[in-house]
């Protein structure tokens, strides 16, 4: 076994799982190659028995390799029951950034691309699954709404699984079950397809706010606000990027089931970049295995001190965890915090899931044609995209709680003009395309900022439990919308815009109330704030 982080505690496990799932996916290859004869039409088709035992492989292989990155189980014990004391050496916080911390920085901002363009892909296979398996609309419909209550569960497991096995091991489970949903581009039926998506969305959702918590935990505390904010912004357009360019080169070729495909060469590449994926220090020292902390400090700051309780440099920090569960999260010093956090979240949610999703609808009801609401629309999201330069200038250089509560205000206010141009039989363009943009802007700085502040403030022990519940706010808000937008609340548009306006401002009270400043500040310096 590697040293400095990358060890696997059950490695012949591990390994053997990922070749479980591999020939589980392969075992679809043929069905997959007869659709060339039917221009890939494969509806109808029955299932093999080499793609029955590939499908009872996958699960088994994921078994195999969650027992392969699974601490011992004394180990998990001593961390649970909390005799297993954290050690006084973490991360050294004054040093700058080397070359380790970049490698670390390219390979996470690969593993979130990866990770956006799963659910990205959604969208451009809908209209080629629709032809095939001849749906309706609102059976189509399902699938966005099942691949979201996958990324919600997602988000609240994976953080768990996390706290208890590393994240590491969570970002490379989650790449192992993008592997095994690359057999949705050899499903026969529609309902095969939802259970891969539901699947999908629970990799996809879980792998988001561990990426953050690594990252809060290895940077140094004077780039650490700036470097999350960025990841987020970077991998979220260009997994986006990607997912609209894979479609356009490879859909003509062989229709809507290679985007699923797609599943198994980049799932195999965040699992050939484990090697530069350490374990945070952090949690090592948690869970009972000191010197494999000591060796992945040692890699990133250059340099070791003794661990002495009393000793006040800067790269021993002494961690103290006063919340020992995730009960103690929505009732103890954090519950504030939490509850304007979640909040944040499913306005977010409702607000870009729901009342962004319908504005072309809205607007051509307003009076504009499709073509024109559709340039609008564009328009405003060119503008919208310096925004995140903005959202990271303030993050690093102002205060990360007043910018996160500054751009909640603003997408607050873009939902109140709406509001007020469709009491006013407002229909002037440039106020529209101003508002357009203004909300695209806010809500990309607000879903930008969320889960990087959410890892900032937990302590060690809850820190990937409490980023995946307010990630899964999010995605909780959009099923909300979702659901809303299938009753035609949306369609009221004035009215909708004020109500969804509401909890985002009262999100931002909540904020400013209960929320403290991470900037520059070390993780341990943020819980003492907590505590005091």
């Amino acid at each position: 076994m590697r040293s400095g982080g990358l060890s696997f505690h059950h490695p012949l496990a591990f390994w053997a799982g990922c070749a479980l799932i591999v020939a589980g996916v392969f075992s679809h290859a043929p069905m997959f190659l007869m659709g060339r004869h039917t221009h890939w039409m494969m509806v109808g088709m029955p299932m093999s028995m080499e793609m029955w035992l590939g499908m009872a492989a996958i699960p088994l292989g994921l078994a195999l390799a969650g027992y392969g990155l699974m601490p011992r189980l004394e180990q998990m014990r001593l961390a649970m029951d909390g005799a297993s004391r954290p050690v006084g050496f973490h991360v050294a916080d004054g040093v700058a950034l080397n070359r380790e911390h970049w490698t670390l920085v390219t390979v996470l901002a690969v593993a979130l691309v990866v990770d956006v363009m799963k659910p990205a892909t959604l969208g451009f296979v809908l209209p080629g699954m629709r032809g095939e398996y001849r749906i309706s609309t609102e059976t189509a419909g399902l699938l966005p709404l099942v691949a979201l209550t996958g990324t919600t569960l997602g988000s609240i497991a994976w953080g768990r699984i996390a706290d208890l096995f590393g994240r590491r091991a969570a970002i490379l489970l989650s790449a192992l079950m993008f592997i095994g949903t690359a057999i949705c581009g050899a499903m026969p039926t529609f309902e095969w397809n939802l259970l891969m998506c539901f699947l999908m969305g629970l990799s996809a959702g879980g792998m988001l706010p561990i990426v953050f918590t690594l990252m809060a935990e290895t940077t140094p505390a004077a780039h650490r606000g700036w470097l999350l904010v960025a990841l987020g912004g970077v991998g979220t357009s260009v997994g986006y990027l990607v997912a609209a360019g894979a479609a356009a080169v490879l859909e003509p070729l062989m229709s809507w089931r290679v985007l699923w495909l797609l599943g198994l060469p980049t799932g195999a590449l965040v699992l050939l970049l484990n090697r530069w994926i350490p374990e945070s220090p952090r949690f090592l020292s948690s869970a009972g295995l000191p010197d494999r902390a000591r060796e992945v400090l040692q890699r990133f700051s250059r340099r070791l001190e003794r661990d002495d309780p009393t000793h006040s440099a800067p790269a021993l920090i002494d961690e103290d965890h006063p919340i020992a569960n995730g009960r103690q999260r929505l009732r103890g010093r954090h519950a504030a915090i939490t509850r304007a956090l979640v909040t944040c979240g499913l306005a977010w949610g409702v607000a870009n899931f729901g009342f962004l999703l319908f504005l072309p609808v809205n607007l051509v009801e307003l009076g504009l044609d499709g073509t024109r609401a559709n340039t609008l629309l564009a328009r405003s999201a060119i503008w919208a995209t310096p925004g995140i330069a903005l959202v990271i200038w303030l993050y690093h250089r102002w205060s990360s709680l007043r910018a996160l509560a500054l751009f909640v205000a603003l997408s607050t206010l873009a939902l109140l003009a709406f509001f007020v141009m469709d009491v006013a039989s407002v229909r002037s363009a440039a106020a529209l395309t101003v508002a357009t943009a203004a909300l695209l802007v806010s809500l990309s700085g607000v879903i930008a900022m969320l889960v990087p502040y959410a890892s900032e403030i937990y302590p060690v022990h809850l820190r990937g439990t409490g980023s995946g519940v307010v990630a899964a706010s999010s995605k909780a808000g959009g099923i909300i919308g979702a659901l809303l937008g299938v009753t035609g609340f949306f369609g009221l548009f004035g009215c909708s815009a004020l109500l969804v306006a509401l909890p985002m401002a009262v999100s931002c009270v909540m904020l400013l109330r209960a929320g403290v400043e991470t900037r520059g500040r070390r993780l341990e310096e943020i819980e003492a704030a907590f505590n005091g």
